[in-house]
């Protein structure tokens, strides 16, 4: 697929991103939403569906096939053919949403022979958007609900990741909900290695925002996620010099798998 293919593709993500978020914010801001508790005891609400709705409806159009949290997982034997596909997570920290923490977002991830080559996350009460393709690079877009122009007139107004640091600390992020002891031992023997090391907890895929802005150097993750749980953000991260490794390896994080479940991983920068 070539450049210009790819621009399209991105851009199409963008603005379906957008639209999920306006679709996700109507709940949001609703007096109630109706809680159900999925088969893997995760939960799901309305935004989960309304946003997937939007979101297929959309790529559906474009000619490559969709994985979705929400939608249906046709089996290996059909996915691994896929050259290309998109991977999707329409509501990522259902129970950030839950808890009206406001630390929610849409991924959306472009993936190339198990690749993610370009992402999007957009978080809806922010209103910020991060975008990546993996020769265009990545960047934020802060204040933005909509968009009227292009994906270079968009690309001009962005700020490109990661952001200039002056820092001397090393920054861990980690999750606001699945702080384990394997975590906290991570933290621990970084702290016997360097002088000055703290801790942020966030919701969702902005911990993966924060490792490409430059903001944390270091999210550990000894707990299950999901393929559509890091896509986005991992070519975020990638397009912004970071990386998305298996624990323990120098192997980079692959997608449209047999089993859709993750290993544990380590995303970083250079600290």
């Amino acid at each position: 697929m070539n450049f210009s293919k790819r621009k399209e593709l991105l851009f199409a993500a963008i603005t379906t991103s957008l639209k999920a978020g306006k679709e996700i914010l109507e709940v949001y801001n609703s007096k109630d939403f109706e809680i159900q508790i999925k088969s893997d005891n995760s939960p799901l609400t309305i935004a989960d569906q309304r946003a997937h709705q939007a979101i297929v409806s959309i790529l559906d159009e474009l000619g490559l096939p969709v994985l979705s949290e929400e939608g249906e997982h046709l089996g290996f034997e059909i996915r691994k053919n896929w050259e290309y596909c998109w991977i999707v997570d329409p509501l990522d920290g259902t129970k950030e949403f839950i808890k009206r923490n406001d630390e929610f977002t849409v991924n959306i991830a472009l993936i190339e022979n198990g690749t993610s080559i370009a992402g999007v996350i957009y978080v809806p009460v922010y209103k910020q958007l991060y975008f990546s393709d993996k020769e265009l690079g990545a960047f934020r877009m802060d204040d933005i609900v909509d968009w009227s122009g292009d994906l270079d007139s968009l690309v001009v107004h962005s700020i490109a990741l990661p952001l200039s640091q002056d820092r001397k600390s090393i920054r861990v992020v980690g999750s606001r909900s699945h702080m384990n002891q394997e975590t906290k031992d991570f933290i621990s023997k970084l702290q016997e290695e360097h002088d000055n090391v703290e801790l942020i907890s966030k919701g969702s895929s902005l911990k993966l925002c924060m490792i490409a802005e430059g903001e944390a150097d270091v999210y550990p993750r000894y707990a299950p996620t999901m393929e559509w749980d890091i896509a986005a953000g991992h070519a975020i991260v990638s397009a912004s010099g970071g990386k998305v490794l298996h624990l323990n390896s120098d192997d980079e994080i692959s997608y449209n798998k047999e089993d859709l479940l993750n290993s544990w991983f380590i995303c970083k920068r250079e600290y």
